[in-house]
């Protein structure tokens, strides 16, 4: 079998990012990847502005010495159609354009006004309490590279840039096909020998926060002709996946219906615990999974293998999670010829990050996947971890 890296390398070498496509800004996404470097289509700010509320003037009227007569007021979005002379001022807002022949901002509370008269309490420097045109960026400056991923604050500079139109990697579209005639779906109260289709639901909802929304082919039963043709209506999705179905059992038919259907195999098999079943391969250029039915097994062969198949396709530079050093907070024993994954949580412990295995770790139990931030990998051969252990964590979600 497999051990875990290489059938991740194989996943990543069998997967490609989508083809970008031009949206209009509004139209972006949280969380999508800009695919080609952005420009900016306009100076920020645009001229200079006060960054205070007070009064603008020509720092060289400082010079004479005698009190600057206040010649107007420029709101923000307003303007100011004549040139100021020198021993002239405006009182001005936050924000607004300065006048010609103004350079320098002197807050209010450093200011005296008697009427149209302006006495100073400070002697400010040039340029002081004034963005100059173009301080964020000029037109034509590179705002954002090819890759980042954008973010709210990312939306709000390429909107303050004027960028309109932009190139990113689509979200890919899902498809969940879950097998087996022991299914019912979560409409029906099933009978003592079936059970509800739970794992689509979990999945489903996973696929979700991660931004994007699935589609659910429903339930397929143990027969290839049932897998077939409810295999057919995933074929125009960007990833397929099925749950359950890929063992060694008179039914786990998944892969025969896979290999009608021209089927290429990457992998069977992986030397992990839980979810050594996991089958991936091709349909043509689509990305086909087979997960394990447990629902351990099935969250943890998402997060190992599905999961950085759709940071590619979506585009991501970097698409496996990122790994984080912290202490176990209580031993764990693995050991054995496969990688064991615990999932657990994360807490804050006298100032320091520890990592709290959930109490389950049972392959049919959901009790384990409840609030969970991280997967700890525990290496083969490697039968104890005892608390206080320096380890690495997949990180799969951020603390609450």
């Amino acid at each position: 079998m497999l051990a875990y890296n290489e059938a991740v390398a194989r996943v990543l070498e069998s997967v490609c990012p989508l083809p970008p496509a031009e949206k209009l800004l509004p139209e972006v996404h949280t969380g999508q990847i800009l695919a080609e470097t952005a420009f900016a289509r306009l100076d920020l700010p645009r001229a200079a502005t006060a960054t205070m509320d007070g009064f603008a003037f020509a720092h060289a009227s400082l010079s004479i010495g005698a009190p600057l007569q206040i010649v107007g007021f420029v709101p923000a979005g307003g303007n100011f159609n004549r040139h100021l002379g020198l021993s002239e001022a405006v009182r001005i807002m936050t924000g607004a354009s300065l006048p010609a022949g103004c350079d320098t901002v002197v807050p209010l509370e450093q200011a005296e006004q008697q009427d149209d008269r302006l006495r100073l309490a400070t002697s400010p420097a040039l340029g002081d309490y004034v963005r100059q045109r173009g301080d964020d960026f000029s037109r034509g400056d590179q705002i954002l590279a090819a890759g980042t991923i954008l973010d709210s604050g990312a939306i709000g500079l390429l909107a303050a840039a004027g960028v309109l139109q932009l190139k990113v990697y689509p979200r890919p579209k899902v498809a969940i096909l879950s097998t087996g005639d022991e299914l019912a779906p979560l409409t029906d109260l099933p009978q003592p020998d079936k059970i509800i289709n739970s794992n689509a639901y979990m999945l489903a909802a996973r696929l979700r926060e991660e931004g994007i929304e699935p589609v659910l082919l429903g339930i397929a039963g143990d027969r290839v002709a049932s897998l077939e043709d409810q295999l057919q209506q995933g074929l125009d999705a960007d990833l397929l996946l099925t749950i359950g179905g890929t063992s060694t059992g008179d039914l786990d038919l998944v892969q025969t219906a896979f290999n009608n259907l021209g089927f290429s195999e990457v992998f069977w098999k992986v030397a992990i615990k839980p979810g050594k079943s996991v089958l991936f391969g091709l349909i043509g250029s689509l990305p086909v999974f087979g997960l394990p039915g447990n629902p351990s097994a099935s969250a943890t062969t998402f997060e190992l293998f599905v999961r950085p198949a759709l940071q590619r396709l979506s585009g991501f530079c970097n698409p496996l999670a990122p790994q984080l050093k912290v202490k176990l907070a209580v031993g764990v024993t693995g050991g054995g010829k496969r990688q064991q994954f615990f999932w657990g949580k994360l807490k804050i412990v006298s100032g320091g990050l520890h990592f709290f295995p959930t109490k389950q770790q049972q392959r049919s139990q959901f009790y384990d996947l409840l609030g969970v931030h991280a997967l700890l990998p525990v290496p083969i051969d490697n039968p104890v971890l005892p608390a206080g252990s320096e380890v690495e964590v997949i990180l799969l979600r951020s603390l609450d």
